[in-house]
């Protein structure tokens, strides 16, 4: 019988393998002739991974490198290798336990081609920053060179792509709908979310012997079995009798933090609800408790989704409503005569498995055989410091919550400290500024539901919309103790805060607003509203524009008073599902009456398993019930009008004017065309630009790679 088990042992209290004796070694080798020098004969796991090796923990195969070495295995990395035949994967022979493979950091088609699914010019993980290191879909490639290379090695595939393609998904580039990638790459395991737990527990089971085809029982974990296969005791629900895709009639909400009780629509009293609800209460608890544990739900087959965007944007809503560890029952898929099988997420990390995680001995550097070669990602992030996983924000457009959670896990304060000190002693070329300590985002550092029990239970999407859960400790405190004692170790500068802000949840304290005003930010401070109205807001689960005006009205009082000049830089979507012209019409206009003229824009990406890709696929609404007669989602798909939503945004760039006046003609609103304050562009037109492409309905070839957004920063996921 399978048990996913809620306790589960602390990583460090494991025997280690007995090939502990060997040592810690500098660098993971990546060479036969590094493992000779180590004293191995071979490796007990291989990890293959389309990133340059820098060993430092904001890389996943250095990280679960690390931690695995820290057990007692043999560890070897087979970086971005030639995925055109099987030999280099052959490097460095056979693994004795399992071959661990990754497309890296970033998802392979994201990290290829732009949103205009035209390919990058550039790869942030390569030495020298060329884009020819890796395949589409390199997950997959590399999983079958690796099956050729050795028929009978187990295969663990992991990563933020293997993540976002757990199940059938919606692929952006090739405008269908893909099965899960596990049947694709021929692997026997699949390890999804920050897989830490899973991994070492793996490692040590396979280690004593046990064979990797009947470990079933790992969280985190995804696997194909029979058609119908069910451990004993299981019970199987189909997703429509969890969610019904059918009309709806008095929808619960679905930010509601309780469920609603079915008596409420039979007319019953509320004294003899009460009665009802309370008779046997922990008798009835205690049997719903072990039968969720003990269910599956069934999600609509491939088949089924592939020809039918409604059921699959049901499947995604079912998928996400059972993404809480706490509550989470297993899924499972069918793909053919087979089942792809889905555990349960995993459980987060403590504060203190965090700290043994990131207090690793990594040599925080790229592998010695780059060179001199600049790899770009480490460039950005070499004197920076993640405090913290997860994000409880729940954007629809994003898909941190996908991998790591819900749930923040955050370092101790001990910990950050200490590998501030460790940048400040080992890493060459350091200047006494840390660039950047942060996370997913900024500001959720030991953020967390006020109650386990309600947090165990809780199925919203997001802690923060509509509006910050009154459940959510939001006390900055310590977030603001950690800046100070950081900026008064001796050696250090200054500390700047860039990774993305939550404002809504920052306007809750005025005192974090000072503290970083005054000492964490370099004259410009990047935030994220991503829009001004209210149809593409309710999509993407963002707050309202008031959440701004209260942030930059704190922001710009504490910034005069530290006597710096400093400035918001406002990040936008073009073309997100629930996006009309008018909305990105009304968008310039705030631009320009607020004195913006961006740089860098976003065009919508959708990236597998997000929500906002279930709309832009299926034009419903997965955020509430779904059914042929729900909600419609208005979607951008063309090329033009996408370039149109991207023109609003850089509306003073003399290039986009002729496609602009183009549309606000048709519009009505040719009075925003003059040479005037109130005009939102000029009648004139300066030569040699603006030559406005022909009109065109036709959509991209079908199977033709794509991908993209503005300058991504460097994700920070595992295999």
């Amino acid at each position: 019988m399978i048990s996913i088990d809620t306790q589960v042992k602390a990583l460090t209290s494991y025997r280690k393998h007995w090939a502990q004796r060997f040592g810690i070694a500098p660098f993971l080798p990546m060479s036969q002739s590094e493992m000779q020098a180590l004293g191995w004969d071979s490796c007990d796991i291989i990890i293959v991974t389309g990133d340059a090796y820098i060993d430092h923990p904001s890389f996943g195969m250095a990280l679960v490198g690390r931690l695995l070495e820290a057990q007692g295995f043999r560890v070897g990395i087979i970086s971005q290798p030639d995925w055109r035949s099987a030999e280099d994967f052959k490097r460095l022979g056979k693994p004795n336990l399992f071959f661990g493979v990754t497309a890296g950091n970033m998802d392979s088609m994201v990290n290829r081609y732009t949103a205009d699914r035209r390919i990058r010019s550039t790869d942030a993980y390569t030495p020298g920053g060329t884009a020819d290191k890796r395949p589409d879909h390199a997950l997959t490639v590399y999983s079958q060179r690796c099956r050729e290379a050795y028929p009978d090695a187990p295969l663990v595939i992991g990563s933020i792509e293997a993540s976002l393609r757990r199940i059938a998904h919606y692929d952006y580039w090739s405008d269908t709908m893909r099965r899960s990638v596990l049947p694709d790459a021929k692997a026997d395991l699949l390890l999804f979310g920050n897989a830490e737990r899973a991994l070492v527990e793996l490692a040590h089971r396979l280690a004593k012997g046990e064979s990797i085809k009947t470990i079933r029982d790992l969280r985190g974990s995804s696997f194909m079995v029979p058609r119908a296969w069910r451990p004993e005791g299981w019970t199987e629900a189909d997703s429509t009798s969890v969610d019904t895709p059918g009309a709806i009639t008095l929808r619960p909400d679905p930010y509601a933090m309780v469920e609603r009780s079915p008596l409420a629509a039979t007319g019953a009293t509320p004294a003899a609800t009460q009665a009802l609800r309370f008779h046997g209460r922990e008798e009835r608890l205690a049997a719903r408790k072990q039968d969720r544990a003990r269910t599956v739900i069934r999600l609509p087959a491939y088949e089924l989704v592939k020809s039918d965007p409604i059921l699959d944007a049901h499947a995604s809503r079912t998928f996400h409503l059972e993404s809480n560890p706490g509550n989470a029952r297993a899924l499972v898929q069918g793909h053919g005569d087979r089942d792809v099988w889905l555990n349960p997420p995993p459980l987060p990390l403590s504060t203190p498995e965090m700290d043994h995680v990131y207090g690793l001995p990594y040599a925080r550097a790229p592998h010695p055989s780059y060179g001199d070669a600049k790899i770009p990602a480490w460039e950005m992030i070499r004197f920076s410091v993640n405090i913290m996983r997860g994000c409880f924000g729940g954007c629809t457009f994003c898909s941190i919550t996908e991998h790591e959670g819900r749930i923040i896990q955050s370092r101790s304060e001990e910990s950050i400290l200490h590998e501030i000190e460790a940048i400040r002693d080992k890493t060459p070329g350091f200047t006494g500024v840390i660039s950047d300590v942060g996370g997913p985002t900024a500001n959720m550092y030991r953020m967390a539901c006020k109650d386990p029990k309600i947090e165990s239970s809780c199925r919203r999407l997001s802690c923060v919309y509509p509006g910050i859960c009154e459940n959510l400790n939001t006390d900055h405190a310590p977030l603001i103790g950690l800046y100070r004692k950081a900026r008064a170790l001796p050696g250090i500068k200054k500390v700047f805060v860039a990774s993305g802000l939550r404002y809504d949840l920052a306007v809750r304290s005025p005192d974090y607003v000072k503290e970083l005003a005054t000492h964490h930010v370099g004259g410009y401070l990047k935030i994220a509203p991503e829009h001004i109205e209210e149809g593409p807001l309710s999509k993407m689960m963002k707050p309202g524009l008031g959440s701004y005006d209260k942030f930059k009205a704190l922001f710009d009082k504490f910034s005069r008073e530290a006597g710096k000049e400093q400035y918001l830089i406002p990040y936008f979507i073009a073309a997100h599902p629930g996006t009309t012209d008018a909305d990105m019409l009304a968008l310039a206009l705030w631009l320009k009456r607020n004195g913006f003229r961006l740089d860098q824009v976003q065009t919508f990406l959708p990236t597998p398993l997000a929500l906002a890709t279930t709309m832009y696929h299926s034009g419903k609404n997965p955020l509430h019930k779904v059914s042929a007669t729900s909600e419609n989602v208005s979607v951008v798909k063309g090329g033009r009008q996408r370039r149109l939503h991207k023109a609003f945004l850089r509306y003073h760039d003399p290039e986009n004017w002729p496609l602009l006046r183009e549309a606000l003609q048709g519009m009505g609103r040719a009075d925003l065309i003059g040479n005037g304050k109130k005009h939102l562009i000029p009648s004139f037109q300066p030569a040699g630009t603006g030559k406005i492409a022909p009109r065109s309905n036709s959509r991209q070839p079908k199977n033709r790679a794509a991908l993209g957004s503005r300058a991504i920063r460097p994700a920070r996921n595992k295999i």
